[in-house]
């Protein structure tokens, strides 16, 4: 735990928040943008070390909270078929849809199998050609690569018994959307060391221009998310809004150009609706013409189910930042972990789930 252990050190975490003090002089509001880095931040109680001044506001990124509820309920259907294996990684199972998750699809009868790679599914299809191999492609452009790359394997190895439900989602669009709503209160954004790692940073240089905000790619570990607060505020306090990398350990501004050209060869941009939020143009990630054939949705019929969010979920308003979890009279009655009524309560990078483990007894205080 050598290299885990040193972004951890308690010393030079105070060190840093000190540091952040001094540098503000005045209020600002800072949205990270990754799930993982809201899951840090509360687990560690990264903004309460901050000063009064400065206010984290939880984005929309995590892959499995904002995949739409029609997507949940087009990936039970197709489980339920008797033909079909259906492949997706666990913390799909619990999402709920609008009447059943995936773990209830699989109680009923469906073939739901958990699986630790997109790759793991083109082997099933390979050893059960009699059935039709299901794989549920969600995620960021972190998943991106691995599951275009089994997309890509399934074509060269001509298994028609292979297709991929895919609801890839994009982070510069909703960095866009966020700083483009009228009602935006961000100041400044932490992008996701991750993403940057797979797709580099010179996309949000446009955004930051445009919108006049500051953009701190950073990582997951306490120091990287407080070097990211901080190179953020010095440059709100000198009036600056550039495009900063402070996880060169792995991020290049050109990204991965093998991973890069992968997702080009069998992903192509689309509009895609984000659970809570709303249709966001060219969000989204589709197969290209050459890969169409392995569309899930069409091959089984699904396309166009659509489903309405229950309304006493408010996943859309914590998603944007517009309100905290434990300001949901939902949370911790209602919708808890083992019986969520939204999906940020199910994926460790969910707000909900974040506030649930370690913040829920001291908010209600």
């Amino acid at each position: 735990m050598k290299y885990v252990d040193q972004y951890r050190d308690a010393q030079q975490v105070h060190k840093l928040a000190d540091q952040i003090a001094r540098a503000t002089t005045r209020a600002w509001n800072l949205m990270e943008i990754c799930g993982g880095q809201t899951n840090a931040i509360i687990r560690f109680g990264l903004d309460e070390l901050l000063p009064d001044a400065i206010t984290l506001i939880h984005g929309p990124g995590c892959p499995v909270c904002v995949t739409p509820i029609e997507m949940i309920d087009r990936a039970v259907a197709i489980a339920g078929r008797p033909e079909v294996i259906f492949c997706s990684f666990g913390d799909m199972l619990r999402v709920p849809g609008s009447r059943e998750d995936l773990l209830s699809a699989k109680s009923a009868g469906g073939d739901v199998r958990i699986v630790y790679s997109p790759i793991d599914a083109v082997t099933l299809a390979r050893a059960n050609p009699d059935r039709q191999v299901v794989f549920f492609a969600i995620g960021f452009e972190t998943t991106a690569p691995a599951n275009a790359m089994a997309v890509a394997q399934a074509a060269r190895l001509g298994l028609e018994n292979f297709s991929a439900l895919v609801s890839h989602v994009l982070v510069p669009p909703a960095i866009r959307a966020v700083l483009g709503s009228p009602d935006c209160v961000v100041n400044g954004m932490l992008a996701a060391g991750h993403v940057c790692a797979v797709m580099g940073t010179e996309e949000y240089v446009p955004i930051a221009d445009e919108f006049y905000t500051p953009i701190v790619v950073t990582g997951f570990e306490p120091l990287d998310i407080l070097q990211g607060v901080l190179t953020c505020v010095r440059q709100l306090e000198s009036g600056r809004a550039e495009v900063e990398n402070e996880y060169r350990r792995c991020v290049r501004s050109e990204g991965n150009p093998a991973a890069l050209a992968q997702i080009h060869e069998v992903f192509e941009p689309v509009d895609r609706k984000w659970r809570g939020i709303g249709s966001i143009p060219a969000s989204g990630l589709g197969l290209r013409k050459p890969y169409r054939r392995f569309d899930a949705a069409a091959r089984f019929g699904v396309e166009d189910l659509v489903a309405v969010e229950p309304p006493e979920c408010l996943a859309g308003a914590i998603l944007q930042g517009h309100k905290k979890p434990h300001e949901c009279p939902m949370f911790g009655t209602r919708c808890t972990p083992e019986n969520p009524l939204g999906a940020p309560m199910v994926s460790a990078e969910g707000a909900c789930s974040a506030y649930y483990r370690y913040r829920r007894r001291a908010e209600r205080k």
